[in-house]
């Protein structure tokens, strides 16, 4: 049976998103950003396009390690100013009826007994088609502002999800038993007391005593979504995530890290594909080569290089407006860095030494991911090589300019992808968890958080530990 191919939209609540500049191009809307009627009309062409989902990023904080402050980031609107991306779920969900909805927050900034309640109450309005992309949090700008000297230390960050995913599998998945709401009109009894039990959780950073307040949602537990690179980040992505989302610029490179995340998801007691991994990618197509060719030309006139090297130096952690953007990478002293643009070399044929600038022409366009340029049979023959050749499920989609990229996305890509019988036609029924697996609603019974179900004469507080 031929391996099928999936798509999911990458977007933020955001100007230009990860194409810095890309603002100023005619087309391009996400200035609409603040507007219902944009994410409204996104997400139908989406469903059009038989997208998995729309996966919504977030930072909370603003990017200032370049040149040491934030100037350059709020100038080129470097992914500030940015809204909140969960209040877009509902109205997304309202105007669609299988999209699935990816919702980026931390668990660095909020209790988790709130949030649980708050992405039950997503799952219900969405009839389950929520996901929840966990991050750690990493711009020590917003721990600054939440009265924090910094973020905590990066494994530390990892410790303090563990415990705070424990909580909310506790909650999602214990409190209340399958067949608790009764709802029982004669004896006037809507749920059952003896069936609602408190997860009394005492931990190093957290202390929940008592039961969640919402009654179990179509998944109960959303479908995780993870985007850690680090080994302790990807111990973490195997140990939890359902979709795995990663970078590479090329399919060598690609394939051994999908490799490394099968290996630990077998390690961590799950099946080597309860996990789909998506790749980040930006397509510039049209209707011939020549067509894709000019339209990637002028994206560039409009692209701005010092806002990638904005986003550059706040994901690795260096300030690059300390060097003159003709400097050799060789002058940067910062191994992760070096790191990366070695892995840019290997998707750039010239075998150039690479700039400062060089970086930040890179990630213009699509951000860390590589960009595939051409007619929609090119596009198609290499999205077929890199799933064929990597193991990687699909693809996560970033833009150059918004709907544009997405629009010819659905045009030229997908009508292509189906004729050969490689992409979905239509969606399985179902929540979001079912369409990505079609084994039911419920996490996968060889997932930790199965641990935290509540198994009847138990003492709940004796449920083992993730930890």
């Amino acid at each position: 049976m031929t391996r099928q191919i999936r798509f999911n939209a990458f977007d933020m609540n955001c100007v230009a998103h990860q194409s810095p500049g890309l603002w100023r191009h005619p087309q391009d809307q996400s200035h609409r950003y603040k507007e219902l009627s944009y994410w409204t009309d996104l997400a139908k062409l989406l469903e059009r396009g038989t997208f998995d989902g729309i996966f919504i990023a977030d930072v909370l904080g603003i990017y200032d390690a370049y040149n040491g402050n934030g100037d350059a980031a709020i100038k080129h609107a470097a992914q500030v100013p940015v809204s909140d991306p969960i209040l877009l779920a509902s109205a997304i969900a309202g105007a669609t009826e299988h999209l699935g909805i990816g919702i980026t927050a931390g668990t660095g900034f909020e209790h988790p007994f709130p949030f649980a309640r708050r992405l039950t109450t997503l799952d219900h309005l969405t009839n389950g088609r929520i996901g929840w992309n966990v991050v750690t949090g990493y711009l020590p700008s917003a721990a600054k502002n939440m009265g924090q000297l910094d973020q905590l230390q990066h494994d530390e960050r990892y410790d303090h999800a563990d415990e705070y995913l424990e909580v909310l599998y506790k909650l999602w998945e214990g409190s209340w038993e399958d067949d608790a709401v009764i709802r029982d009109r004669e004896s006037g009894v809507f749920t059952d007391p003896s069936k609602v039990h408190p997860i009394n959780h005492h931990g190093k950073y957290f202390d929940v005593p008592g039961i969640h307040v919402g009654e179990p949602s179509p998944q109960r537990s959303p479908v995780i979504y993870q985007a850690g690179a680090s080994p302790r980040g990807l111990a973490f992505a195997t140990g939890n995530a359902e979709a795995i989302f990663v970078a590479a610029p090329t399919k060598a490179i690609l394939k051994k890290v999908v490799r490394t995340i099968r290996e630990g998801l077998v390690a961590n007691g799950r099946d080597p594909y309860s996990a789909k991994v998506y790749t980040l990618l930006t397509i510039v197509t049209d209707g011939t080569e020549a067509k894709a060719q000019a339209k990637l030309e002028e994206y560039h006139r409009y692209a701005s290089v010092e806002g990638s090297l904005v986003f550059m130096s706040g994901w690795m952690g260096v300030d690059l407006g300390a060097y003159d953007p003709s400097d050799p990478v060789g002058d940067v002293q910062s191994n992760a860095i070096i790191s990366a643009v070695s892995n840019f070399q290997q998707a750039d044929p010239s075998g150039k030494d690479w700039t400062v600038e060089d970086i930040g022409k890179w990630g213009r366009i699509g951000g860390m991911g590589p960009v595939l340029v051409g007619s929609a049979q090119r596009v198609a023959d290499e999205l077929q090589e890199w799933v064929e050749e990597t193991d990687v499920d699909g693809f996560n989609l970033a833009y150059a300019i918004t709907p544009g990229t997405f629009e010819d996305i659905v045009e030229f890509i997908v009508p292509e992808l189906r004729r050969r019988g490689v992409y979905p036609s239509e969606y399985v029924p179902g929540t979001l968890r079912h369409k990505l697996f079609g084994q039911g609603d419920r996490i996968a019974a060889d997932h930790p958080a199965q641990r935290f179900r509540y198994a009847g004469a138990q003492d709940y507080a004796g449920a083992s530990s993730l930890a």
